[in-house]
């Protein structure tokens, strides 16, 4: 275990890994996907240099299905971001099971909804990462790849944290996160459908919290959201275009509610950040392994 964060594998009976600990750079923009694929595509690119070009190696088909990322795909994955009113773009290191290394981009569109389109509908973009990834190269230059990142793509929210990096589709794996997440709070469980009503809303409070329009400006911009922050370890830095972003340590930090470790630099960046904060609606999925009263619990894990 290291001294931030569990070490965690969970695997199936054939050495499938299920669950792995990770860490997650995830941005949320509440505006429709055309115009934003040159933006995305200079993001992927900061972040296949940042891995380097043979890491990256798998995406999928319309099944679902993993395959070799061949020039070919590579080029028809940059001309559907580039062209396309909605987007969906996928790479992966190859691997048994939870990939180390993942990009995952969702464009939707406002302008065109179906019967079943949310009005906080948001494009979001996902790069995961390896915690050995982050002991290699340190969390200080972790932190500038977030940072990066970020100068690319106009969110209205994000972060970088700790993560249950999953297959949340496989039967039974939410369940065995909702067994161990309410211990270390700081670790983030990495919801695909939250993009579908996260709107301008802010995904929680985590290692570093990207803010953006127009809840910084509810906040009283940089200044008064520093104004409200006492923890010593907690920094505000401002970015272009009316954004922030706060760091809470210089390590992400998964907590540990078991050793009495309950993160107060989190929860009270939580509290500021409480009236802005996204929950799930209950009723549009009721998941059994993961019921509604456990899922808020969850989200407000900071706050209660």
């Amino acid at each position: 275990m290291n001294e931030h964060y569990p070490r965690i594998r969970i695997t199936s009976d054939r050495d499938y890994v299920l669950i792995r600990e990770g860490l997650t750079i995830r941005f949320y923009m509440h505006r429709s996907h055309r115009g934003l694929g040159p933006a995305v595509i200079r993001a992927l690119d900061v972040f296949i240099r940042a891995l380097g070009p043979e890491v990256l190696t798998l995406h999928p088909d319309m099944e679902g299905d993993w395959h070799t990322l061949d020039d070919k795909a590579r080029e028809r994955i940059r001309r559907d971001l580039l062209e396309g009113e909605y987007a969906y773009a996928a790479m992966a290191s190859a691997s048994n099971g939870v990939p180390e290394f993942l990009f995952e981009y969702t464009g939707v569109s406002l302008e065109t909804a179906n019967p079943f389109d949310e009005p906080g509908r948001s494009c979001v973009a996902t790069f995961q990462l390896s915690t050995e990834y982050l002991e290699q190269h340190g969390p200080g230059q972790v932190r500038e790849l977030a940072l990066e990142l970020a100068s690319h793509l106009p969110f209205n929210s994000g972060y970088a944290s700790l993560s249950f990096n999953a297959i949340m589709d496989l039967v039974g794996v939410r369940r065995r996160i909702r067994h161990i997440c309410f211990r270390y709070p700081g670790m983030e469980i990495v919801e695909d459908s939250a993009y579908h009503n996260m709107g301008t809303r802010i995904p929680g409070a985590h290692w570093l919290t990207f803010l953006g329009p127009p809840v910084l400006g509810e906040l009283g911009g940089v200044q008064g959201l520093r104004s409200r922050l006492s923890s010593p370890d907690t920094h505000v830095q401002p970015l272009k275009g009316d954004r922030a972003v706060v760091t809470l340590g210089q390590w992400p930090e998964a907590g540990d509610l078991e050793a009495g470790k309950n993160l107060p630099a989190y929860r009270e960046l939580a509290r500021i950040l409480e009236p802005w904060l996204y929950h799930s609606n209950p009723d549009s999925f009721i998941d059994p392994d993961f019921p509604p009263a456990d899922k808020l619990r969850w989200e407000r894990r900071f706050l209660d």
